[in-house]
């Protein structure tokens, strides 16, 4: 089970410039549904990719799906070679997004970031326009069926 509360403080804790995306995002913005793991879209500068790297380090990463024993280091490498990663860490399941489909990079979905209190930290999170828009061009059933709570909830919001 994904310690949410606590990954979120480690990044917060450790400067890492993010953005939530995906399921805690919809949580954030009133969604009912239950996620396994956290979504970030991290800003990919070396700064923030040395932050993310000792960050994650002492939380063990490892590649989620991946056989165990397979030679994985997390280190400048490894984050400089690849762009997205599914992580299961000692604190739970972290998807490290350096781009998402529809949305871009960190940079790209600043605009369209907030502050938001989730699980007693301020972070930013994708706004709900921004948030429905990113899962309906993903697709699979699953955020479709998340769009139709989002677009509810907006909805909701919208005729107060």
């Amino acid at each position: 089970m994904t310690r949410f509360r606590e990954l979120l403080g480690a990044l917060s804790d450790g400067g890492v410039e993010f953005v939530i995306a995906g399921g805690v995002a919809a949580f954030a913005h009133g969604a009912s549904r239950v996620t396994l793991d956290l979504d970030v879209v991290y800003r990919r500068t070396p700064e923030n990719l040395a932050r993310v790297i000792t960050t994650l380090r002492p939380l063990d990463p490892y590649p989620r799906g991946a056989p165990e024993g397979l030679p994985f280091q997390w280190d400048s490498r490894t984050v400089n070679f690849g762009t997205n990663f599914t992580l299961r860490t000692t604190l739970g399941l972290v998807d490290l997004l350096g781009e998402i489909t529809a949305g871009g990079t960190y940079d790209d979905l600043l605009p369209h970031a907030r502050p938001i209190q989730v699980y007693e930290r301020v972070c930013l999170c994708l706004d709900l326009d921004e948030l429905i828009r990113v899962k309906r061009a993903v697709g699979r059933p699953k955020d479709f069926e998340a769009v139709a709570e989002l677009e509810a909830i907006r909805e909701e919001r919208n005729s107060t």
